[in-house]
Formats: structure tokens, sequence, C-alpha cells
């Protein structure tokens, strides 16, 4: 018998590594997309939520609902975009076909805690972006976020360092505030790190192979044309990181990743460690407040399961 979709919500900041995964989920049975909400990240509010339209109309799904959210940090201002790594507009500078659909007129956090509310069933969300949202959320709605059957984050690191500090992965260092705020709220939350996702790289034979599927495959290889550049020069691989597709997995088929649970602490200081996630690596945790923290993943089997998923998306809608 088949198993009904869970449903799904992805709070994202696109950027080049989140339209690839916004297509995964579009791209997966297992779940059922019924939200997207934006956050500042990458670029700014106003272009990432742009590009979340035009990524879904892309993939011809223009019905779903895109919120706008948080402009900004919960405290303090965001140093720096990404636009060196995603481009100006956040998608490598490809400019994909406008959506017809409009944003969705309620706030984010509004929207997210009415379909929470409303679900029959455990919504999982898929933060991979700053979490600014998801610690509004709740601040503002703490019975909806209670309702939260799993919240899978794109964000930090135990062991590898960071990506934009020597200390900080970006997700975590764009709000610190926030992160600390989602991580001790005792929420059923997996913390898919630096740890898991720089091992996993998408090479460019994989990118070839759902490039020549369709047109939808071919927008998605060419978006990721800067990324690639940028792989070759921050990290000396032959591919792209997934960071945020790694993530959606896990958050498609749970148990993708090996996980432990941890106590994880931000820092929120102002000094060089600033959004370090401190991950006590040492025992494994009972306190209600640990989350599961990925440690070990099998990146040759997830990078099939993204680039086979694309694949067939491509294909279909060619």
């Amino acid at each position: 018998m088949a198993r009904t979709p869970i449903p799904l919500v992805i709070d994202t900041d696109p950027g080049i590594d989140d339209a690839l995964a916004i297509l995964l989920a579009l791209a997966s049975p297992e779940v059922d997309l019924r939200l997207v909400t934006t956050v500042h990240g990458n670029v700014e509010l106003a272009q990432t939520t742009e590009n979340a339209l035009r990524v879904l109309h892309l993939a011809g799904r223009s019905d779903v609902p895109v919120a706008g959210g948080a402009r900004s940090s919960l405290v303090h201002p965001q140093l720096e975009r990404a636009g060196h790594v995603h481009g100006a507009a956040g998608l490598g500078g490809v400019v994909l076909p406008p959506s017809p659909a409009a944003v969705d007129p309620r706030p984010a956090v509004a929207a997210l805690a009415e379909l929470l509310f409303l679900s029959a069933e455990p919504v999982t969300v898929a933060a991979i972006g700053p979490l600014t949202n998801i610690a509004l959320l709740m601040s503002v709605y703490p019975d909806a976020a209670a309702r939260i059957g799993r919240l899978v984050v794109m964000g930090g690191s135990a062991t590898r360092g960071g990506n934009v500090t020597a200390a900080a992965e970006f997700n975590v260092w764009a709000d610190p505030e926030a992160a600390a705020v989602v991580f001790r709220a005792g929420l059923p939350t997996v913390m898919v790190g630096l740890d898991v996702t720089l091992p996993t790289v998408l090479p460019e034979d994989g990118i070839a192979r759902f490039a020549a599927a369709g047109p939808v495959g071919a927008q998605a290889a060419a978006v990721l044309a800067r990324y690639l550049d940028h792989a070759r020069s921050s990290y000396g691989t032959d591919g792209v990181v997934v960071h945020d597709a790694l993530a959606l997995t896990e958050a498609i088929v749970p148990g993708t990743l090996d996980v432990v649970r941890r106590d994880v602490v931000v820092d929120t200081g102002h000094g060089a460690g600033r959004g370090q996630t401190l991950v006590d690596r040492r025992t494994v945790s009972t306190a209600p407040t640990a989350i599961s923290v990925a440690e070990g993943v099998d990146s040759a089997a997830a990078v099939e399961f993204l680039v086979s998923r694309l694949e067939r998306l491509a294909a279909g809608l060619s």
C-alpha cells in the first residue's frame, strides 16, 4: 500500500543550492511540498522570495504558495550577503522565467503557523537558510511550533570549522541568536552541518546527466555553473557541494544520515567564534534539549539520489 506523502515546508533563502533542494523536494513522491517560506540570507529578502517563485514555476509548481519572512536577523544585522558565491540575484547569473503566481499575502510565520495548526499529519520543516523565521515562529506561535513533526536544519558544524569564518557556517553565522533559540527549543531537530555536506560533492558528470534530461535539468545545470567555479576555488573540489540538497534528502528519507544526540550551544558573542556551533561530542546526550547531529553520510548514495531524482523530474517535464 502506498504511503501518504509527508507534508513538507521549506524555509529558504535561494541561493543556488537552495534552488536545487526545492527541485529535489518537488521530484520526491515521499513528500508533499505545501509551503515555501523565504528569509534573508544569501541575498536580500525580496530577491530570495522572487527566486523561490521562479524555481517553483520552472518545475511547473506555481501552485505551491510562497510567503515572505524576515528581512533581517533577530538582533544584529547580517554583516555580509553571499552574492560573491551565488551571484548578485542569487541564482548564479541565470534569469529564470517569471512566475505567474503572486506572493502569499500572509507573513511567512503566520502562513507556517496556520499550516501547522490545520495539518492532520505531522509536518516536516526543512530550514535551509538562516533560522530567523523559525525562531520567530517559536516566539510568536509556540503552540504551532510544538506541532512540527521534524525540523531538519542545514547549518552548523561539529568538527569541520566554518565556511564563512574559521569557526562559523553561513546559515548559523547569519543569525546566531535565532539558531540559539531553535537549537535549545527541544523540538525533534536534525542538524545537517558541514561534517556531512562538505564530503557530498555533485560532480560534473552528474550535472550533465540531468542537464541532458530536459529543459528543466538544463536550467538547473546552468544555475550550478557559477557554484562549480566557487567550489573549485574555495574547497578544491571538482564538483559542487550540495549543502541544502543533502538536508532535503534527510527530510525526504529519514535515516539517510547517521545522527547522534548531542548537546549543541551556539556562540552568540562578538568575537572570532560568533556563530560557531559548539557540539559536545564527549557523550550521547539524553537531555530534552539535545538535537540529532548528522555525523555520517554515504556521499555517493546521496549524490546518486539527487541526480536520479532531478533526472526524472527533468524528463517528466520535457
